[in-house]
């Protein structure tokens, strides 16, 4: 049994990057346990009825995935290159120092979102054994929308892990679609067609029918 740490920027990248990999591993019985990095806030242009039914949003999510902890650093959300990098990693590693992970999830270091951006690079310190001594892997996941709209040289993402989510693909939008305000019709990046039709892409490079991919960036053997 595995402890399992998804990172997510805001509430919907968990299951955009790595959904079925995390119904996944619930089903082999591991833990899973989900970082919120930011929050909507009114002064940034969302009613209170909106933040009420995320936060609503989040609680159902919660349940689908059947987390054995979330956390939500409450960062406001488009704010994150405003708060100081040390006390964003302060405030990821203070989290994960006792949680204590086996294997941790991350947004990717070039997705076009600024917000991913910061949470990448704060969480890329947790490469270091000497400071996060459980952690034995460490993987980035993709985020349709956010990392196929960073158009740098830099940007390339290339996956060098894929995990069949073939049994997990239909769950995985389901849970998606309870972002009511995130999911929205094709052509838009989030919508079925676009997260199936990335799930089957991934799958073609790895024999498998449906898979999530992901860029393995540190691993420690036993």
């Amino acid at each position: 049994m595995n402890k399992i740490l998804v990172i997510a920027p805001h509430p919907d990248d968990e299951t955009l990057g790595c959904g079925g990999t995390l119904l996944k591993h619930f089903k082999q019985g591991d833990k899973t346990n989900w970082l919120i990095c930011t929050e909507a806030h009114i002064e940034l242009g969302w009613t209170q009825e909106e933040i009420k039914l995320r936060e609503s949003e989040i609680d159902v999510v919660s349940e689908k995935y059947c987390f054995n902890s979330v956390k939500n650093l409450k960062i406001p959300a488009a704010k994150v290159d405003t708060f100081p990098m040390s006390k964003l990693i302060n405030k990821i590693g203070d989290f994960v120092k006792i949680l204590a992970p086996d294997i941790v999830y991350l947004p990717n270091l070039y997705d076009a979102h600024s917000d991913h951006y910061f949470i990448a690079k704060a969480s890329h310190s947790m490469i270091k054994w000497f400071r996060y001594p459980s952690i034995k892997k460490v993987l980035v996941y993709e985020t349709i929308s956010e990392t196929n709209f960073n158009f740098s040289s830099k940007a390339d993402f290339q996956p060098n892990v894929f995990n069949n989510i073939s049994d997990y693909i239909d769950e995985k939008i389901n849970i998606m679609k309870i972002y009511n305000s995130e999911f929205k019709d094709h052509p838009f990046p989030r919508s079925e067609q676009a997260i199936r039709s990335l799930a089957i892409l991934r799958g073609s490079q790895s024999g498998y029918s449906f898979a999530e991919a992901f860029t393995l960036i540190y691993e420690r053997q036993s």
